[in-house]
């Protein structure tokens, strides 16, 4: 195996100098807890620390209840005896007290959690007897979402989540008043773009315009032309009565049946309720994508740190020419851009994350005929490879056929690969590793054509990485206000 090391692979985030549209930040200021900031801290003198919507304490409190609920329902019988060996007065004793502890334990907990943004960080203090102090660098932020699960819809509130370079989890603001969020959400947008923080307040929330919009009516019949999700509903039925037969216990069978529908759940139901009215939009700060039914999501696609555009074609889609497009983004786990369009629709999108690309003159060669059919037999007619100035793109799949497109300036380091069998065959395959922590593998391909391959991709990945302009904040050719 050989591997050459070209570049990071990922995209940075400068400092602005233009302005964004203006407009007003909207939303209600949190009542305003005691002033935070330090000594040696930027921007820490003066700064007014903010406490989290007040209907955070009934969201808190539920988490303790939940995990009380689990441990009497696991103990079953016992507790069930346990509560029948008290009186009415003590049973409603004991509902109260849990009820109050449950409820100081929420209220405590948002009581002593508190926010501020200052020069350069979100500040997030948490935390009674064990003080916890998250210090969020601007600079660094990639992404902030804002969530509104069912509940949170139905009392006015929102989620702010926040997508920060080099960490797994993001971390969350739960909850804000929903104008609140969005316009903390504007301004911390702004600030990462290097606004001064008394402009940042006044521009609020930057402009945007729909780009696609997925109806209900297309995203059902997406799935039920998906050949997975009939899948998945026949393992659903079909396992858990075999298991029952060969085991003769209901019991088996119905722990075979609950996870079995866990994953038919996600694959059908789940997934028209998570992609339903699927909206992206164009902004200065990326492409914002709305989507949800129960829970509605606000995700922002930033610039620059798309690593790889997937481009995913069910065999039953191919006759209405329908695509889906996913994406993997460094640091972050949105992986949809689209779930159902047209290919001109879809190709209109992924132009404004790889601009200058043109997907439609990409030109596919297949694997060779000698030495791939011994080494994957059928299935290695899936396989082909383009190469444009822009991207390095390899297709796989012939059921459902999936297309991995990575920029060359993404592309972090380049390996040959040949096992013994592909060596007796003449054959090879050329990986590109990604900034995602992503793979796109070109299978298949001639021994020789795969070394010229290698070090070619090497110096086009090199050259693309070193001529590749920053990507800024709220600097892309967004809407006009």
């Amino acid at each position: 195996m050989t591997s050459g090391p070209v570049g990071d692979g990922t995209g940075t985030s400068g400092r602005a100098g233009g302005p964004a549209a203006s407009g007003p930040a909207g939303g209600e200021p949190g009542a305003p807890g005691p002033a935070g900031g330090g000594a040696g801290e930027p921007g820490g003198q003066g700064v007014s620390e903010r406490r989290l919507h007040p209907f955070t304490p009934l969201r808190r409190a539920w988490v303790p209840i939940a995990a009380t609920v689990g441990v009497l329902a696991q103990q079953g019988d016992r507790a069930a005896r346990w509560v029948a060996d008290l009186s009415t007065l003590l049973r409603l004793v004991t509902l109260v007290g849990v009820v109050l502890m449950f409820g100081v334990y929420g209220f405590l907990s948002w009581w002593f959690t508190h926010y501020a943004v200052t020069d350069t960080e979100l500040r997030i203090r948490t935390g009674l007897l064990f003080r916890r102090t998250a210090h969020i660098r601007l600079d660094r932020l990639q992404a902030v979402d804002v969530t509104r699960p069912l509940l949170a819809r139905l009392t006015g509130v929102a989620s702010l989540r926040l997508d920060v370079i080099g960490t797994e989890e993001k971390d969350q603001l739960a909850f804000l008043g929903e104008q609140e969020a969005v316009a903390l959400r504007a301004e911390l947008l702004a600030r990462a773009a290097g606004f001064a923080p008394e402009e940042a307040v006044r521009l609020g929330e930057a402009p945007q315009r729909e780009l696609l919009r997925v109806t209900p009516r297309e995203l059902a019949v997406s799935l039920a032309l998906s050949l997975g999700v009939w899948a998945a509903l026949a393992g659903g039925i079909v396992a858990p009565f075999a298991v029952w037969w060969f085991s003769s216990s209901p019991w088996v069978a119905v722990a075979t049946l609950l996870p079995m529908l866990g994953a038919v759940w996600a694959g059908t139901v789940g997934r028209f309720l998570t992609e339903y009215d699927w909206r992206v939009a164009e902004s200065p700060d990326g492409l914002r994508l709305d989507h949800g039914m129960l829970d509605r999501a606000h995700e922002t696609v930033p610039p620059g740190r798309v690593q790889t555009v997937r481009i995913v074609e069910p065999l039953l889609w191919r006759r209405s020419d329908r695509v889906r497009v996913e994406l993997a983004v460094a640091g972050s786990k949105n992986e949809v851009l689209v779930p159902v369009a047209s290919r001109a629709a879809a190709y209109a999108v992924i132009a404004r994350v790889l601009p200058g690309v043109d997907l439609a003159g990409l030109s596919f060669s297949g694997s060779p005929d000698t030495g791939s059919r011994w080494v994957v037999p059928v299935w290695w007619k899936g396989y082909a490879l383009a190469v444009s100035p822009e991207v390095f793109a390899a297709r796989h799949g012939r059921l459902c056929r999936r297309t991995e497109i990575v920029p060359h300036a993404k592309v972090q380091s380049v390996r040959f690969t040949q096992g013994p069998w592909a060596r007796a065959r003449g054959v090879a395959d050329v990986q590109v590793d990604t900034g995602a922590n992503g793979t796109v593998t070109a299978r298949l391909r001639e021994a020789s054509a795969a070394a010229r391959l290698l070090h070619e991709q090497a110096a086009r990945s090199h050259t693309s990485r070193a001529t590749a302009r920053p990507d800024r904040w709220m600097t892309g050719s967004g809407p006009e206000a």
